[in-house]
């Protein structure tokens, strides 16, 4: 495997005498509670999920924090930033750590700065919410519940932050409908930026650019998002005979109307490793939905028609984020986690051939799996199959795409989608190269794949 080479980014590690200055000022800032330069802290800061990907496993660890801030407000996001920045240390930020791409990983050592305690919700407004960048996502939505609304869309992992789902995440649970997080998700950001010792507001267009790109070219620290008004979820659970029965029932639930919040569907191997629940139903395909209520008698007519069976139907907000935590990567995660004497890669993949021609897109590779969800445009899934080495992950992108498969590759911690007009914007607001280095490399690289002369372009989009 070739090394990806880095674009205008420090090497060197951070003189000592830097880092004791940041640390003495960030003390006096964030009190010494705020500031670690302990070992165990820094390498809990220094991993995300990348273990999910056995390519990036292979590489692991990739880089180490020389300190963790922990600011417990959006000023004082800023404030630390601003610190770093004056001692020229690099910065790389991180909400809960449920990435899974390497996203959060200090390639280059210097500053993790950590916005998990800054988590106030600031306003509910009528359409909108407005909170700091360490909030989680399931908070949001209790929040915006109470007030008769609910959020556009939250990440499959309900307790990641808002700051870290909008820098580094890109849909889930409501994606059906208003797809993914940078496709009108985001009104406001106010971000803190490395030459500036406060925040900068930014509204509409101006604020995509900070959306999906791993807080490289600023840090978001309060975030304006979507509201909707709330509806009536169910969680419904139902299986089939065979995984090509649920597919169809994926096909049609999509065109409920309204539509619903989520529809996830795994073959009975997958299944079987997903937490014990009697709604999962052994040796049968599992389908998993957030339906609207008033759409369920049709719903329940579709997944018959399919040949399915409804098994359960659930009320309340823990029943539905439990949907949700059963969706995307996770059903990936408890296959990894429940099969331990096999690894297991995944790909990002979708279009309509992941129906269609489901015998044909499994066989790409040897022993796989889809697992599938409904979105906002056709299907899209992880592919899952036992690893043999990353060649062989490469080769099947090719093979995917002659399908009609649109694939992203999952095994790579920089951004791969507008690295040009990123690097633009980065002159202009991290002129140093320090906030996230490493994760920003050359553009004719990430075109031809970025890792492996084999690899291919990347198409964003169906990531956590």
């Amino acid at each position: 495997m070739t090394t990806v080479t880095p674009t205008a980014v420090p090497t060197a590690p951070v003189p000592p005498a830097a880092l004791e200055a940041l640390r003495a000022d960030l003390v006096e800032l964030l009190g010494e509670r705020g500031v670690s330069a302990d070992q165990r802290t820094r390498e809990r800061a220094s991993v995300d999920e990348a273990t999910m990907s056995p390519i990036l496993s292979e590489q692991l660890p990739l880089g180490l924090a020389d300190l963790v801030a922990s600011p417990a407000s959006a000023d004082e996001i800023a404030a630390t930033l601003h610190a770093a920045v004056r001692h020229g240390v690099p910065v790389t930020t991180r909400g809960k750590g449920t990435g899974n791409y390497g996203q959060g990983i200090p390639l280059h050592g210097g500053l993790v700065l950590d916005t998990s305690r800054a988590r106030a919700v600031v306003e509910v407004g009528d359409g909108w919410i407005t909170a700091e960048s360490g909030t989680t996502m399931v908070a949001l939505e209790q929040a915006a519940a109470a007030d008769g609304q609910q959020l556009w869309m939250y990440p499959s992992t309900a307790q990641s932050t808002i700051g870290g789902f909008l820098s580094g995440g890109s849909g889930g649970t409501g994606s059906i409908a208003h797809g993914s997080n940078w496709q009108g998700f985001v009104t406001a950001l106010d971000i803190a930026l490395p030459g500036e010792p406060g925040l900068h507001h930014v509204e509409g267009d101006a604020a995509q650019p900070f959306v999906h790109t791993y807080g490289t070219a600023g840090v978001i620290a309060r975030a304006t998002v979507r509201l909707e008004p709330l509806q009536d979820w169910r969680a419904v659970y139902a299986s089939f005979p065979s995984f090509e029965q649920a597919l169809a029932a994926v096909r049609t639930l999509r065109g409920l109307d309204p539509v619903p919040r989520l529809v996830s569907a795994d073959r009975a191997e997958v299944a079987a490793t997903l937490p014990t629940d009697a709604a999962i139903v052994a040796g049968r395909a599992s389908l998993r939905g957030i339906i609207d209520a008033d759409t369920l008698d049709e719903a329940r007519d579709l997944i018959g028609l399919a040949g399915g069976t409804v098994e359960d139907v659930r009320d309340g907000l823990q029943q539905t984020t439990k949907v949700s935590m059963l969706s995307y990567n996770h059903p990936i995660w408890w296959l990894k986690r429940n099969t331990p004497d096999t690894e297991y890669f995944h790909v990002e993949v979708g279009g309509e051939a992941l129906i269609d021609r489901i015998a044909e897109v499994e066989a790409v590779y040897p022993g796989g799996m889809l697992h599938i969800e409904a979105a906002h445009v056709g299907p899209i899934g992880m592919l899952t199959a036992p690893y043999t080495g990353a060649e062989d992950v490469y080769a099947g992108y090719p093979l995917l795409r002659d399908l009609g498969v649109r694939v992203h590759s999952p095994h790579q911690y920089y951004v791969d989608h507008g690295v040009e007009e990123l690097l633009a914007l980065k002159q202009q607001t991290d002129p140093d190269g320090l906030l996230n280095p490493g994760h920003v490399i050359d553009p004719a690289l990430v075109q031809s794949g970025g890792s492996t002369a084999s690899a291919q372009p990347a198409v964003p989009g169906f990531g956590k």
